[in-house]
């Protein structure tokens, strides 16, 4: 069900500035050729062995946006903007713990079970995260985990983000480099025909994602930034060079993912 209370048309103009700078590098990947290559159930094997990676990357610059725009420890404070605060926690909620079928999960562990459903491999995945909980740090747990290159960059792009950007950096990351960008990839995906059975939860997922995101994750995500850059042009001017750099990293995913189909 939509939420109203998201469904705002609030806009800045450093927000509608950076919609339009960043307009050419996003129809790239929009209109990327891997879409119509992943034609069959092997190739969408191959695409979901490295997008996991992204799916797992999300969910860490999005808890790492709620650690920085809200209390997580304790004693417990109040840090961040309210609205702010609402909105990441609200995104966070669906995301980590949705409701599927007749229990709760993340979005992340639902793509994990489609990947099994569709047959993909996740060994690579799950010894990631097994050495993610060992206490590995996140780019030699990649190495260890044997990711597939691509994703492995991919994921250490983004970690670079969450490490060294500043927070208005990451929620533009966030919004555009995710929210924003999500369903009109996705439902390039959904496309796919064939072995339905086996690509029920995946193009599930999808669906999902395509409404969430769509209708309540972007404009919570945009008021987030206005709140974070208000009317500072220095601060547009960086966040603009940050979703360059998440598209960039993207659009090399996505030649990779079509590089390595083109085989099968």
């Amino acid at each position: 069900m939509t939420n109203d209370r998201y469904l705002w048309n609030r806009t800045s103009p450093g927000l509608a500035r950076l919609h339009e700078a960043i307009t050419a590098e996003r129809a790239l990947i929009v209109e990327h050729p891997m879409y119509p290559r992943l034609d069959s159930l092997a190739r969408i094997r191959v695409f979901q062995e490295h997008h996991v990676f992204a799916v797992w990357d999300f969910m860490s610059l999005l808890k790492g946006l709620q650690r920085e725009l809200t209390c997580v420890g304790v004693p417990w404070v109040p840090q961040g903007p309210p609205t702010s605060r609402r909105l990441i926690n609200d995104i966070v909620l669906a995301e980590e713990s949705d409701e599927v079928g007749d229990g709760h999960l993340s979005h992340f562990e639902l793509y994990l079970r489609s990947m099994e459903e569709s047959g993909a491999d996740t060994g690579p995945i799950r010894s990631f995260l097994d050495r993610l909980r060992a206490g590995t740090p996140v780019r030699e747990a990649l190495k260890l985990a044997e990711a597939p290159p691509a994703a492995a960059d991919f994921v250490a792009e983004t970690w670079g983000i969450i490490e060294s950007s500043p927070l208005h950096c990451q929620a533009a990351a966030f919004a555009f480099g995710r929210e924003d960008l999500i369903p009109d990839m996705f439902d390039r995906v959904l496309r796919i025909e064939g072995a339905q059975a086996q690509l029920a939860t995946f193009k599930d997922y999808l669906v999902r994602h395509i409404a969430l995101d769509g209708e309540q994750h972007t404009p919570m995500a945009m008021q987030m930034l206005i709140d974070l850059c208000g009317d500072e042009a220095p601060k547009w001017a960086e966040c603009a060079v940050t979703v360059r750099r998440a598209f960039a990293a993207r659009h090399t995913l996505w030649t990779a993912v079509a590089d390595r189909v083109a085989g099968i």
